[in-house]
């Protein structure tokens, strides 16, 4: 077991470095769209004139649930916004540490559950095949599900899939690894 948690927290560094990979470095631009300084502001400033009030949280614009918001989300354009009423450091390193935490403990979960199968799957192969099943079908249907349910963009969600598919494959074929030593050793196989 205790291999299982070192397993579980050796992948859970790799997931979130692998997020560093895709998202803390220019690789990000890849996915995300900008607009000028100018228009930058001028969005800013609506937004903090109409949605501050309403306060931090996730708003569909326009809203289709009424006569008139069914009217406007069919002609277009719609959004879907994540907002914050307040600002923090674009660069925040208070966030790098609630994700680092948050990546050890989904890397500890993955690893609980495949210590759960390593008796089932006694070899590393069999793990590969399960675990990238697995991590495909997950991150294709959450993220890849987006654009098909919303019709926004494809070019973000296919970045935001390759970076969640890369992470969670990588933590979990590591901590695969781990699972064979631990099994390999106690049925006297070679590693």
């Amino acid at each position: 077991m205790m291999r299982a948690l070192i397993g579980g927290l050796l992948g859970g560094l790799a997931l979130f470095f692998t997020g560093f990979v895709f998202w803390g470095t220019p690789l990000a631009r890849l996915a995300i769209s900008t607009v000028d300084d100018a228009r930058s502001a001028a969005l800013q400033a609506s937004l903090a004139q109409n949605l501050a009030e309403s306060g931090t949280g996730t708003y569909a614009v326009p809203w289709p649930n009424s006569g008139a918001g069914t009217v406007l989300y069919g002609k277009g354009p719609i959004a879907t916004i994540h907002f914050v009423t307040q600002g923090f450091p674009a660069f925040d390193t208070g966030s790098l540490i609630g994700g680092l935490l948050m990546a050890l403990l989904a890397g500890v979960l993955i690893a609980a559950a495949l210590y759960g199968l390593a008796e089932r799957l006694p070899s590393f192969a069999d793990q590969v095949r399960v675990i990238l099943l697995v991590v495909l079908a997950t991150t294709g249907y959450s993220t890849l599900g987006q654009p098909v349910f919303n019709h926004f963009g494809w070019g973000y969600f296919i970045y935001a899939f390759l970076a969640d598919f890369v992470g969670y494959a990588l933590a979990a074929l590591i901590i695969a690894r781990w699972f064979l030593r631990a099994s390999g050793a106690a049925s006297g196989e070679q590693v």
